[in-house]
């Protein structure tokens, strides 16, 4: 199970009502953060989730409404006596800009790694999931994101038999590792079935629409898109300052073949996304307004 929390759906600033966007998610006892913006741990907080299982945060670009949090993160992080080491994904000019934003963190009892996404795309096999940064078109290099997890084939314990595979060894094969017994290998292909459908999520922000997000987006159980106008007249301005509208996100997700759109990073000046969803569901009906803490579990499809 993958839970998914939209921990804010505010862009540029945030405001009594509506944190900035951020993107949490929880997986196997570890937690990843994409983007992390002015009042990220307020949101945290008021979702009840922990920082401590946070092992990664992502970051799709370097305007202060997606890391001007981090340094106070880090500190919170360091007050609660963490150890484990910490990895940070974003961009070219990572690690210069953290530490940057260090001078006021400076001292901390856990390592921070840095790695650089290199290229139009790039994949990390991170605790048990895929994560692929994907470029998209913003104002300054930016990319989003896709999180996978794999399903292995079902388990066929008739075939595990009729090859003399012993029994302690299938939990083993079904996990995906290879055993060898007396010279002889016993790998996963020998009694599992063709791959089933797993879990998948995409999250993309700060851009106009490309063609990178709807091959990577394809086919995603969630799709959580950069929504900053719902206003029509407000199309050249998105534009201009390379934004999209709540109808291109709608478009985006209809020609992806996502199962679910929410909407996100809206203006300070949009108050009520919901006056707009009408028409937005005319393009995609599976579309939702995003709102802080918008959250969702994610499951392996039933049998």
């Amino acid at each position: 199970m993958l839970d998914v929390c939209l921990l804010g759906c505010g862009g540029m600033m945030p405001l009594p009502y509506r944190w900035l966007t951020a993107l949490m998610t929880r997986f196997n006892g570890s937690s990843l953060l994409i983007d992390c913006g002015e009042g990220t741990q307020i949101a945290i907080k008021e979702k009840g989730w922990s920082f401590k299982p946070i092992d990664v945060i992502c970051f799709t670009h370097y305007h202060g409404d997606h890391i001007s949090g981090l340094p106070g993160l880090l500190l919170t992080m360091g007050n609660a006596q963490r150890t484990e080491p910490l990895l940070l994904i974003g961009p070219k000019g990572l690690e210069r800009v953290v530490n940057s934003l260090r001078v006021i963190a400076p001292e901390l009892p856990f390592p921070i790694r840095f790695q650089e996404i290199e290229g139009a795309e790039q994949t990390f096999l991170l605790n048990g999931y895929s994560l692929k940064a994907f470029r998209v078109h913003h104002n300054v290099l930016c990319y989003g994101y896709t999180l996978e997890i794999a399903r292995a084939g079902k388990f066929d314990p008739e075939r595990a038999k009729e090859q003399g595979i012993p029994q302690r060894y299938w939990s083993i094969l079904q996990k995906g590792e290879t055993v060898e017994e007396q010279g002889r290998n016993f790998t996963p292909e020998m009694v599992l079935g063709p791959s089933r459908k797993g879990i998948k999520l995409a999250y993309t922000t700060d851009t106009r629409p490309t063609r990178s997000i709807v091959e990577n987006a394809e086919g995603a159980d969630l799709f959580i898109c950069e929504g900053m106008y719902g206003e029509k007249e407000k199309a050249a301005k998105a534009v201009e300052y390379k934004h999209m509208t709540f109808y291109e996100a709608a478009q985006l997700a209809k020609e992806a073949q996502v199962k679910e759109l929410w909407l996100t990073h809206y203006s300070p000046s949009l108050t009520k996304p919901e006056p707009y969803m009408e028409e937005v569901r005319k393009i995609f009906p599976a579309a939702k307004a995003g709102r802080d803490r918008m959250s969702a579990e994610m499951n392996f499809e039933s049998e």
